[in-house]
């Protein structure tokens, strides 16, 4: 999961007041899942079949080569169908009167 948060600062174009500011932070928080295998298995003969395969599990813990490996199916990473959710979180002050 990748957190970011981003800070900005705005000065108001009152005419009226010296420096008002106002400050807006939003973060963004992005959770990737590997969802069904679309290896095609009969390209070799000029078909096409999928294995059913409809998740991505991990054949062995973070940072080994095996945790890029499906334990259901046995195909790379890559072959499994990429979802990414992304959730963004705003927050904004106006300025002080």
């Amino acid at each position: 999961m990748k957190k970011r948060q981003v800070v900005l600062k705005q000065r108001s174009r009152n005419s009226n007041t010296s420096s008002s500011w106002t400050t807006t932070s939003s973060s963004a928080t992005s959770n990737i899942r590997y969802v069904e295998c679309q290896k095609n298995h009969a390209a070799n003969i000029g078909g096409y079949a999928v294995d059913g395969c409809r998740e991505f599990m991990a054949a062995g813990v973070e940072g080994t080569d095996d945790s890029l490996r499906c334990a259901a199916c046995g195909c790379h990473r890559n072959f499994h169908r990429k979802e990414v959710n992304t959730e963004v979180v705003c927050e904004y002050s106006p300025p002080n009167a």
